[in-house]
């Protein structure tokens, strides 16, 4: 029985460790991104913000993510609120198990 044990125990800890590692990132669709210069002052406005690990801003697909860093929770509405200021429209915005590495080569693999 002691052998049992030690698997269940094993099975739990793979996936306490599995759980630690995955980011979360906020992905939002965003309309009136046109240009480099919009996605440059998006992405530099959300990188401020204290939670935010990385940034990734696809003009033709409109969508912005933002990686939380570890430990730490996006806040959507302030994310909004950025964004809204720039002067875009959030029309989308979901949080995601993903990197924005993972968002990125989504996209990428769409094109």
């Amino acid at each position: 029985m002691k052998h049992h044990s030690h698997i269940l125990v094993a099975v739990a800890l793979s996936s306490i460790t599995t759980l630690s590692f995955a980011a979360t990132s906020v992905k939002a669709t965003v309309n009136g991104m046109v240009c480099a210069f919009c996605a440059q002052g998006i992405e530099k406005r959300l990188s401020k913000m204290p939670a935010t690990q990385a940034v990734y801003v696809d003009l033709k697909q409109k969508i912005v993510a933002v990686e939380a860093k570890a430990g730490q929770t996006l806040d959507g509405k302030a994310i909004t609120a950025e964004i809204t200021d720039a002067g875009y429209d959030v029309t989308k915005l979901e949080t995601v198990e993903k990197s924005v590495a993972d968002i990125k080569a989504e996209v990428k693999a769409q094109k």
